[in-house]
């Protein structure tokens, strides 16, 4: 299959024309990998009971879930978005070794509920309103799209 022609290639297509103004997207570099890791640590704060990872289970249910969709779409993006996941899964288990569920759990609160509010300020800038209301899949191409950033930077392909 062409590149250009990818499924991947055409969600960034159409995930970047709603983020066009450089203060939105400034925002969304900053936010949009904040909520991932809000959104890994409110998973690994639920239980999972009758298993081996109490703590952390759906989270890495979830983390895999995704890193399959990402991989699927492009090896590289997904094992970038692999070495993410891995790095998130740290932070979250050294911070709820560190602080506990419940002090964790409010954390994570926090973090999404102050990050989203700056993404719909992004949003009102940009005058635009946020590609995951027409599609919820955008959800998972919001982190992608952060890494491609990271990968122009570096001269990395996808």
């Amino acid at each position: 299959m062409d590149a250009a022609t990818r499924p991947i290639d055409r969600w960034f297509a159409s995930y970047s024309g709603d983020h066009r103004d450089a203060t939105n997207q400034a925002i969304h570099v900053f936010a949009v990998p904040l909520i991932l890791w809000s959104v890994v640590a409110l998973l690994w704060c639920i239980p999972a009971p009758g298993t081996l990872f109490r703590a952390g289970f759906w989270a890495g249910l979830a983390m895999f879930a995704a890193f399959l969709f990402y991989y699927r779409a492009s090896r590289r993006l997904g094992l970038g978005m692999a070495a993410m996941f891995a790095l998130l899964g740290l932070l979250t288990h050294v911070l709820f070794a560190t602080l506990g569920r419940m002090p964790l759990v409010t954390l994570a609160v926090v973090v999404f509920v102050v990050t989203w509010i700056a993404q719909f300020i992004g949003h009102r800038i940009e005058g635009r309103k946020p590609s995951f209301l027409t599609d919820l899949t955008y959800l998972l191409i919001g982190p992608a799209w952060v890494l491609l950033k990271l990968y122009r930077r570096l001269g990395w392909s996808y």
